[in-house]
């Protein structure tokens, strides 16, 4: 029996899900959360230069993606100064910092696409 089918559902703080892939969809799926996870894998960083990485990306996007991550346990936001101009930045929290592997699956995955498939433009 596979692991994810033990129970009918799993759940999580107070979310109850059919499945662990659904779980885990949820966590870090959609278009930005896999990316913002990637961009603070190596290193912390401030709000700017995850915009700077992620030109695309719009501000409220951001910003509400990075909230979720953060409410979810993934992404830690520490604040630094009383007065502006105060310094925030994000970084990966123990829990987020398991996803790591995961990651780096996903993007192997994606440049074997790329590979095979398409073409990388400079």
């Amino acid at each position: 029996m596979k692991t994810e089918c033990i129970g009918d559902h799993v759940k999580l703080n107070g979310k109850v899900y059919p499945c662990t892939v659904s779980l885990t969809m949820d966590l870090v799926g959609g278009k930005w959360k896999a990316v913002i996870l990637y961009h603070l894998k190596g290193e912390p960083k401030r709000y700017n230069e995850l915009r700077k990485e992620m030109p695309s990306v719009t501000e409220m996007t951001l910003s509400l993606q990075l909230k979720q991550l953060e409410k979810d346990g993934l992404v830690i936001r520490k604040v630094y100064g009383k007065k502006p101009p105060i310094k925030v930045v994000y970084s990966l929290t123990d829990f987020g910092k398991t996803l790591i592997p995961v990651l780096e699956a996903i993007t192997a995955w994606g440049n074997q696409v790329v590979k095979e498939k398409g073409e990388f433009v400079y």
